[in-house]
């Protein structure tokens, strides 16, 4: 599996197939990825391991092992890692088009808008 260097972590694709595709993210304590919508695709998180903030507006919440966040399709979403030690997530994406270029992002720590 390729691991996918980012500025809050990394990412590796555990599978994929034309409809659906499973990664596992890891992110650095501190860091968040973008205040984003995707507009061809939903998502699911699976907290494995840490504590997270996570927004899916219109709610913010701390979401612990063992939680599962829904996020439907045109949702702005971000996920923050609030915790000391690496946060783990498996993220299970599902649509016609699951390209990493399908991302409107609303807020962004890296300078990527």
């Amino acid at each position: 599996m390729n691991t996918h260097k980012r500025p809050w972590g990394e990412f590796q694709v555990i599978f994929e197939q034309s409809k659906c595709k499973v990664k596992k993210l890891i992110l650095l304590p501190g860091k968040k990825i973008s205040l984003q919508l995707h507009n061809h695709r939903s998502e699911v998180w699976q907290i494995i391991k840490g504590k997270a903030l996570v927004t899916v507006q219109p709610s913010i919440f701390i979401a612990e092992e063992g939680m599962v966040i829904i996020i439907p399709i045109k949702n702005i979403h971000r996920l923050e890692n609030i915790g000391k030690e690496d946060l783990h997530i498996i993220e299970i994406q599902y649509g016609n088009y699951l390209s990493e270029d399908d991302i409107e992002r609303f807020a962004d720590d890296y300078g990527r808008i």
